[in-house]
C-alpha cells in the first residue's frame, strides 16, 4: 500500500515547527559559570594567604606548596583576580595535622603500607556576603609502600595531597558542595 503526502500539510507542520522552536529554546534555559562555582555578582577578586604549619612534622615548605596549589586552583577554576590580600573573597588557614601512620600490618607485624596524612583549618570569608564566611577543617591522606623512605617520595606525596584539598576547599566554598 502506498501512502500520498500532501504537499500542503509538510509546509504546514515545518513552518508550525519552526514557528515554536524560539519558544521552546527561550523556555530552556542553562547558567554557566567559570569553573562549576557560583560568585557573588560584584566579586572581581580572591586572595590566599600562606597557610601557617602549625604540625610539627609540617615544613615550611609543605603549607608553600599547599598555597600555592589553592592559589592555581582558584585561578584556574574562577573568573576572579588574585590578589596578595583583601581580596572579595579572601581565604587563610593552618596545616594543623601532618602526621605518618602504618597501615595495612601483614602477618610478621610490619607496616605493608604507611599514611602521610594532612589537616588543615580553613577560613573562608567574603567581604560582599558575610553570611558566606565560614571556617572549615579539612583532612587528605595518601598511602604510601612501607618500604619507602619518607624523605624520598614526600614531595610527591605532598603533591597528591595538596591538590585533594585544594579541590576541597574550593568545592566547599564556592563550589556550593
Amino acid at each position: 500500500m502506498v501512502e500520498r503526502y500532501d504537499g500542503a500539510r509538510v509546509r504546514l507542520s515545518t513552518t508550525a515547527c519552526l514557528l515554536l522552536l524560539p519558544l521552546l529554546l527561550d523556555s530552556c534555559r542553562v547558567n554557566y559559570s567559570f569553573g562549576g562555582g557560583t560568585f557573588h555578582p560584584d566579586a572581581k577578586t580572591i586572595s590566599v594567604q600562606l597557610f601557617d604549619p602549625r604540625a610539627p612534622l609540617s615544613s615550611p615548605r609543605t603549607a608553600q606548596f599547599l598555597t600555592e596549589t589553592v592559589r592555581d586552583l582558584m585561578q584556574a577554576q574562577t573568573p576572579l583576580a588574585l590578589v596578595k590580600q583583601d581580596g572579595d573573597y579572601a581565604y587563610e588557614g593552618a596545616i594543623t595535622g601532618y602526621d605518618v601512620q602504618p597501615v595495612s600490618i601483614q602477618s610478621n607485624e610490619t607496616a605493608a603500607l604507611n599514611r602521610l596524612t594532612m589537616t588543615v583549618q580553613v577560613r573562608f570569608s567574603c567581604t560582599l556576603d558575610e553570611k558566606q564566611n565560614t571556617e572549615l577543617t579539612l583532612s587528605r591522606f595518601v598511602d604510601y609502600p612501607s618500604s619507602n623512605d619518607l624523605a624520598t617520595v614526600e614531595e610527591e606525596l605532598v603533591r597528591n595531597i595538596s591538590k585533594q584539598l585544594a579541590q576541597d576547599i574550593f568545592d566547599r566554598t564556592l563550589g556550593n558542595w
